[in-house]
């Protein structure tokens, strides 16, 4: 007596995909730790260091440290939203684009320590410099990154839900990749002039921090905002 029925037909391949719902929390979590990392840079100013001109005047001498972290704050929350954007489409994933994913998360848990030093080395005319060139080189490796997820879950169809119309398609790579030209420039910038290096990381985050401009309804579904 035949207890069990074997299967007929050809074997089906295995499915190699999965939801994207731990990647997705898995990466809150580290948006979230970064983004709060950053306010450990700013130290409350010691005794010693308000004797000559006040607790007033230690705190506005701190000024480089309310820079960098308004900056990197807006950018990290602005990757977080363009990253629960493009995840409005992305419902599958694979091993390719965790990866991929996981060495965008590692740039921007990096983030804090350029912060750190642009906070300590700006007025130094010695070391500014690389402080400059390390914070925007972070923001334009986290710009590639960002891209190379987007990308690949795009041309690989199997991962994207709904499908993408191809005119709004078009209009996505063109901001995402105008995100990376701007700071690209910024870090090019950095050789030469370091205020206009950071001044551009400046602006591109109050930018994008600001509302983008309806997109249109080209697509079954919501449009991811754009990268920074």
């Amino acid at each position: 007596m035949q207890l069990f029925r074997q299967p007929t037909g050809p074997p089906t391949a295995p499915d190699r995909t999965s939801s994207t719902t731990r990647l997705e929390a898995f990466s809150d979590g580290v948006f979230a730790i970064a983004i709060t990392l950053l306010i450990l840079e700013i130290k409350v100013p010691t005794a010693a260091e308000g004797v000559d001109g006040g607790l007033a005047a230690a705190l506005l001498h701190q000024w480089p440290s309310y820079l960098s972290y308004i900056t990197s704050f807006l950018t990290i929350g602005i990757y977080w939203a363009n990253h629960h954007g493009i995840f409005q489409y992305i419902k599958r994933t694979n091993h390719t684009l965790l990866m991929l994913n996981i060495l965008l998360l590692m740039d921007i848990s990096f983030l804090p320590f350029p912060t750190a030093l642009v906070a300590e080395y700006i007025g130094h005319p010695a070391d500014e410099q690389a402080a400059a060139l390390l914070y925007s080189g972070t923001f334009l490796l986290a710009g590639i990154l960002f891209n190379l997820v987007w990308w690949y879950a795009v041309y690989n169809r199997s991962l994207i839900d709904p499908p993408i119309a191809p005119q709004l398609l078009r209009r996505l790579n063109v901001r995402n990749g105008i995100g990376v030209l701007l700071y690209g420039s910024a870090f090019a910038a950095g050789f030469v002039s370091v205020p206009v290096c950071l001044g551009t990381c400046i602006l591109l985050a109050v930018i994008y921090a600001l509302p983008s401009p309806a997109i249109g309804s080209e697509s079954a579904g919501p449009s991811p905002v754009e990268e920074p």
